[in-house]
């Protein structure tokens, strides 16, 4: 690589605005509070939301938007078009942000080595997912402003929800010549560390985290580690500036060698190298070549994981084309999180202080976090890109540094149960549950259990329990099946299924065409979603599996069926421990929306549009068919929230009891201690101790989740060694002793369709095991009379 000289015009013209830039950004700190001794490691707990470490507008001089137009070119020989993407590079931002947080004492005011699910769970236990272009709100009020409503949050706290999910709302997309660009992949191509004026500005980002706190709530935000959108930094890379090219896995072909790259069209950035030219560039020891797996892979548009650009005049004046490595699609270059420059790991570092110094979030989701680390193979394999021990290294930093100034991350690692429970073990304090939520999708789908119990059972065993899990119902991504586990790193492993044993490779294949059949091809409105999933929503989901076809076909006599079936899936959700989570679609029982509606959206593939519908929580613009992002309005079955909080048989009257049951006997932070064989195969038994977590509670009560995955009443035997002979099961919500365990440890129970129960199991007393005739005479004489 040619590296930039000291001769060059262009940096000779940043130096002396850079330095202005740094000293007007960087302001005086402020007096440290002073820490009582006697707090230790163990007894510090996460506070609600993180003290505002260095409030600020903005973290640079100049605007966002070129305000003027230049009749300049934009080249790197340009001095005024690379200033201009300095001032709004993540890279840059963050080299001022550290500066201001560095040798400062409440950087050391937290535990950070290890990840603790129980404290960040005491923060907030069911949380509200967002997506922000699918928000309709009220006419010329932000998304962030709606989000921080009054009305908003006394419904939430009305219903049980303690924390917000914002989903991704800072400037994202990309830079072409001096005008933005559209994000490529919902805003998760991120360019900048200033909020996305389309969704509001940093003052109702802090208003919604005061209204959060005020009500008892906290407020989530995202970071993406690996990799951002073709923003400034980006463009930097290519022109080769100083520190940029190390943020990004991007490599210099000499000219030379040129004629090996494909052409580049007029109007595009870059084109995706097909198999042959990867196999040619690695073999000359350009590239690593072939990855484990090509995610998004669509025929034409993306067959492998690597693009190549144009010609890019540098800083310099050389002339360059560079091939960069993107996992998911083009315009998402991926970060390098080992070069010597570290700068990857100093854009995203930055981008995380941030939300939580700047803006006064309390957490942040990790996206597509599993795939921080590259390296070549042996001759002839695919280059290792899944579960690499750097990943695990990158991400215990992320999370460390989180935990420094006081909060808490949860990630979305799709990966094998194993590189979900090494992350977790030194990096994020929570996982999205990517282990079990197929499998309560195909319980539902099928009305059999077996595959679930088998995924719960087997994250058991492998070290992943559910406390450290976020169970979502939906968010803005597909139903995802593709089983890594079983379809990867265990794919030659045998399992029982079904009176057989099976490869997981055979067990993924058979889950996968079951739910697509039954989801996609019995019913037309939820669509494959390339390699990776389903694109539904949950009622749309449920809908499909009690046979509606058509989106016609639904219809208000289904929504009672439809509704309980949620309910079902919230129970299932809500009553383990770990988070709950639930979005908006969730809340008003969206549909997706006619694929006619967004074609032009899922024309290259992403078919995951159609579950995006715009909804209104709270009619705020009855009248509105689409959101301000132009998203189009999707079908309610249930309607708004405050119509639903003035029914009592409504979808969220039904939730806030599921929920007040769950807060009522702490289960998020008890302890899972069997999946049993069930009586019946549409059942589903989970056993907790509700132990807070704390193995020392030997009196701690046993829990017994049941469930009924069927459309009609079901009758089965319930039994675990765990349980007590002579127990008495007590209905959560009633009060009322449905049974009583018997010397087999089990019990009968009867489920209505889609039930589910919450169950108590009260200990005899000493006096009845010291005389068993008395205790069974006892437990039959209320029966007799």
């Amino acid at each position: 690589m040619t590296e930039p000289t000291s001769e060059s015009p262009a940096i000779d013209a940043l130096e002396t605005s850079d330095v202005v830039e740094t000293v007007e950004a960087v302001e005086p700190a402020e007096p440290a509070e002073p820490v009582p001794s006697e707090i230790s490691y163990d007894e510090q707990r996460y506070p609600a939301r993180p003290r505002r470490l260095r409030p600020r507008d903005q973290l640079r001089g100049g605007s966002l938007r070129r305000n003027t137009a230049d009749p300049r070119t934009a080249i790197g020989t340009n001095p005024s078009y690379v200033e201009w993407l300095v001032r709004q590079s993540m890279l840059k931002d963050a080299d001022v942000l550290s500066r201001t947080l560095s040798g400062q004492p409440s950087m050391w005011r937290n535990p950070y080595a290890r990840p603790d699910a129980r404290k960040a769970i005491e923060t907030s236990d069911v949380w509200f997912t967002a997506y922000p272009i699918s928000f309709i709100t009220r006419p010329g009020e932000s998304f962030l402003q709606a989000l921080g409503s009054e009305a908003l949050w006394d419904a939430f706290q009305n219903i049980g929800i303690s924390g917000i999910h914002t989903g991704p709302v800072k400037q994202a997309g990309g830079i072409s010549g001096w005008q933005h660009t559209a994000s490529v992949d919902g805003h998760f191509d991120r360019i900048s560390t200033q909020i996305d004026p389309e969704f509001g500005d940093e003052a109702a980002f802090r208003q919604l985290c005061d209204v959060a706190d005020s009500h008892g709530g906290s407020v989530i935000d995202d970071i993406v580690p690996g990799h951002t959108g073709k923003g400034a930094d980006f463009r930097l890379a290519e022109m080769a500036y100083k520190d940029y090219p190390g943020a990004y896995h991007m490599v210099e072909i000499p000219p030379e060698d040129w004629h090996l790259l494909p052409e580049v069209p007029e109007g595009r950035d870059a084109v995706n190298l097909d198999p042959e030219t990867e196999r040619v560039l690695s073999e000359h020891g350009f590239i690593i070549g072939e990855l484990q797996r090509v995610i998004f892979y669509t025929p034409g548009v993306k067959e492998t994981n690597w693009s190549v650009t144009p010609v890019v005049v540098g800083t310099d004046g050389v002339e360059r084309r560079w091939v960069y490595l993107h996992y998911f699609k083009e315009g998402q270059p991926s970060i390098n999180w080992l070069d010597p420059t570290f700068a990857g790991m100093r854009l995203v570092i930055g981008d995380a202080l941030h939300s939580l110094g700047d803006l006064g979030t309390s957490a942040l989701r990790l996206d597509a976090n599993g795939f921080l680390g590259v390296e070549k193979s042996a001759e002839g394999l695919p280059a290792w890109s899944e579960g690499h021990p750097l990943s695990h290294a990158a991400n215990h930093i992320i999370a460390g540094m989180v935990r420094k100034v006081g909060g808490f991350t949860f990630q979305e690692l799709n990966l094998a149960i194993e590189d979900i429970r090494d992350t977790g073990a030194v990096g994020a304090d929570l996982s999205y549950d990517f282990v079990t939520r197929p499998g309560y999708h195909h319980a539902l789908a099928t009305g059999q259990t077996e595959f679930l119990r088998l995924a719960m059972t087997t994250a058991l065993e492998t070290g992943v329990e559910p406390v450290q899990l976020v169970h979502g119902l939906q968010n803005h991504d597909e139903l995802t099946y593709e089983l890594v586990h079983w379809a990867t790193a265990h794919r030659a492993d045998l399992y029982p299924f079904r009176g057989e044993e099976i490869t997981g490779a055979e067990l993924a294949e058979i889950i996968r065409a079951e739910l697509t059949e039954k989801l996609t091809v019995e019913a037309d409105y939820n669509l494959v979603f390339t390699q990776n999933g389903i694109a539904c929503t949950t009622a749309s989901l449920i809908a499909a599996t009690q046979g509606r076809a058509t989106l016609a076909d639904i219809t208000e006599a289904d929504v009672p069926g439809i509704q309980a079936a949620h309910l079902l899936l919230a129970k299932y959700n809500a009553w383990q421990p770990g988070v709950f989570a639930l979005s908006g679609w969730d809340l008003t029982g969206t549909l997706t929306l006619p694929r006619d509606e967004v074609r032009a959206l899922i024309a290259s593939g992403d078919t995951r549009w159609v579950e995006r519908g715009a909804h209104d929580l709270l009619d705020a613009n009855p009248g509105a068919e689409r959101s301000s992002a132009g998203i189009p309005r999707a079908r309610s079955l249930y309607g708004s929230l405050p119509a639903q909080l003035e029914r009592s048989d409504s979808f969220l009257a039904g939730l806030r009891e599921v929920i007040s049951v769950r807060r009522e006997h702490e289960i998020a932070t008890a302890t899972q201690v069997d999946i049993p064989a069930v009586g019946h195969p549409s059942m589903l038994v989970m056993v907790h101790r509700l132990d807070g977590g704390d193995a020392r509670r030997e009196d701690a009560p046993l829990q017994i989740t049941a469930l009924n995955f069927l459309g009609e009443p079901v009758e089965g035997t319930v039994r675990s060694e765990s349980l007590v002979p002579r127990s008495r099961v007590i209905d959560a919500a009633t009060g009322e002793t449905l049974a009583h365990v018997d010397d087999l440890n089990s019990f009968g129970l009867r489920l209505p369709a889609y039930g589910g129960l919450f169950l108590i199991l009260e200990a005899p007393d000493p006096a009845e095991l010291a005389h068993p005739l008395t205790a069974a005479i006892s437990i039959v004489r209320p029966e007799l009379d």
